[in-house]
């Protein structure tokens, strides 16, 4: 009885971690390496704290926000739910994406975390780094 017992609770166990899902990210990985000199007119916008570009690059494109003096953030526009549908762009109020084809909702400054779904996952994110002394921003693949 007592090696039934232990064989039950193992079978549970099993099951409890077989039941759990994972959301696997449909977006494909592309090599990203990208340095925008922030001096030019179409990068000007990224200059001022809380202001965003779109870039080409990635999947989908990129979404670059200017969170603060020497952060940003650089997330693909392809959305996590079905990267072929649409692509994410910045709402009206600055602080969120929405994917213009599932109406699932990011985060701009909370490293592109779901708002609302039917998404399940964060929006890829891209590692940068900031020069200020040339005011270069470099946007690579984690």
């Amino acid at each position: 009885m007592k090696y039934f017992s232990k064989i039950i609770i193992f079978l549970l166990f099993i099951l409890t971690i077989s039941s759990c899902k994972n959301p696997e990210n449909k977006i494909p990985y592309v090599y990203v390496d990208i340095t925008l000199n922030l001096d030019k007119p179409e990068f000007f916008e990224l200059n001022t704290v809380g202001n965003y570009v779109y870039v080409t690059g990635g999947v989908s494109g990129l979404v670059v926000y200017r969170d603060d003096r020497e952060v940003f953030f650089a997330y693909d526009r392809a959305c996590p739910h079905d990267p072929e549908c649409g692509r994410v762009e910045v709402e009206d109020n600055g602080y969120k994406l929405v994917d213009t084809c599932c109406g699932s909702k990011f985060s701009l400054t909370m490293n592109g975390a779901v708002l609302q779904g039917p998404a399940e996952m964060s929006l890829r994110e891209y590692t940068t780094y900031y020069y200020p002394y040339s005011n270069e921003l470099r946007i690579v693949s984690q």
